[in-house]
């Protein structure tokens, strides 16, 4: 089973260097492919950079404490999503001063005047006033790519769910382009409307 996952979910290499006992060495390749990854998932969670570093740091040490015995039922990289996913979660569960922010503050913010040189720089700041269950599921399907089936199983969600909530972040973030005036594809480009 692990040598039929291993070349579907491109991470071969690090299969076979785990079924020969190189651990040091798988975790070197795995590092390579996923450090930043694993960072901007805890980005995206934490909403805190500095937070975002200790608990990225921590999955790292979890993730090779745990590698020598990952046995290839789940992908490589929704398994290192999983035990990620957890750290944020446990973390956040043990902030004391974590307030949620409110939707009033979230539509104030949103609409304050913004003239960001890069579109980019716009979408993702929009992505980032999302509720969080929205923003998480953006981040893993558009930002890193993944397919729904893929962020379902990250998550730890059907996929209908996860298509649901798709939909509605697509939703707010069009109302929040009308309200800016920037729906139509014309002022992305730079065009007068």
């Amino acid at each position: 089973m692990q040598s039929a996952a291993a070349p579907a979910t491109g991470d071969g290499d690090i299969h076979a260097l785990l079924q020969d006992g190189a651990h040091t060495q798988a975790f070197a390749r795995l590092l390579e492919r996923y450090e930043t990854k694993v960072y901007r998932l805890c980005c995206a969670l934490m909403r805190d950079r500095t937070q975002a570093q200790d608990v990225a740091q921590e999955s790292l040490v979890r993730i090779w404490k745990a590698l020598p015995g990952y046995d290839g039922r789940a992908s490589l990289s929704t398994w290192i999503y999983a035990i990620t996913r957890n750290r944020c979660l446990t973390a956040i569960g043990r902030r004391r001063d974590f307030a949620p922010i409110e939707d009033e503050h979230l539509e104030a913010e949103a609409d304050a005047p913004q003239e960001p040189d890069d579109t980019r720089a716009l979408l993702r700041g929009l992505v980032d006033t999302l509720p969080e269950r929205y923003r998480r599921v953006l981040t893993l399907f558009y930002y890193d790519d993944r397919s729904v089936s893929e962020v379902a199983d990250m998550l730890s969600m059907p996929e209908g769910t996860v298509k649901t909530l798709l939909f509605r972040a697509r939703a707010l973030l069009a109302e929040q382009l009308k309200r800016r005036g920037l729906f139509d594809a014309r002022a992305w480009l730079g065009a007068s409307s």
